[in-house]
């Protein structure tokens, strides 16, 4: 059988969470490279595999999935260890674990995305205080989740962790963390402690940053 392909991009920060997810589980898989600010997502090609124009999409010998949640937990079932650590068969862990994928897409990557499309395809060049007041507020609740832990859910990291952390590394080029030393902590265990973080995480969120700041006023 051929290798699953991945189409995503590092600049994204779901495509992150699947290449996080793969470094994790040390499995093999082919990258394809997508040019999202060039619109290769919205090329005839790429819109027949997923009509909703969106990164990441995994073709797993011709099973194609799109969504970064639906493709870490698919990657784990499919080709992880038996009861693997990262997305347990644990009903209430793996329940958890599937909280805290909804709180990422559906709190933080879509109160970032909501600032972020703006700055990209529609020219502004100012940080809206409308916009990251929300953003704000699901770091508090996730200042409050973590409570005393060192991870989201159990005692090592997750898929939680992993699709959470994609997100959150990013926020400091909105606004400081300081205020929010509990997800610090945190953010500083994932960068130490997740397989290929330094590789594979680090360079796409740094280009990530550079690319907000060089379109906002200083």
């Amino acid at each position: 059988m051929a290798l699953p392909i991945i189409y995503g991009t590092g600049l994204s920060p779901p495509s992150r969470a699947v290449y996080l997810t793969v470094k994790a589980m040390g499995i093999d898989v082919k990258y394809e490279e997508v040019d999202l600010l060039n619109d290769a997502h919205l090329k005839e090609d790429f819109v027949k595999m997923n009509p909703q124009h969106t990164i990441p999409i995994l073709d797993d010998n011709g099973f194609i999935l799109s969504d970064s949640h639906a493709i870490i937990t698919y990657l784990v079932d499919k080709y992880g260890k038996d009861d693997d650590p990262l997305y347990p068969k644990d009903l209430q862990k793996r329940a958890l674990i599937n909280k805290y994928l909804h709180f990422e897409n559906g709190c933080l990557f879509s109160h970032m995305k909501a600032i972020c499309v703006p700055i990209y395809w529609e020219g502004v060049t100012e940080l809206c205080e409308k916009r990251l007041k929300p953003l704000k507020n699901c770091v508090g609740f996730l200042e409050k989740f973590l409570g005393d832990r060192d991870w989201l859910v159990g005692d090592s990291y997750t898929l939680a962790d992993i699709s959470v952390v994609t997100a959150i590394c990013g926020f400091p080029v909105f606004f400081s963390l300081d205020e929010f030393p509990k997800v610090k902590a945190w953010l500083k265990r994932c960068e130490t402690h997740l397989p290929g973080y330094a590789t594979v995480n680090t360079p796409g969120n740094d280009i990530f940053m550079d690319s907000i700041r060089t379109r906002l006023h200083n």
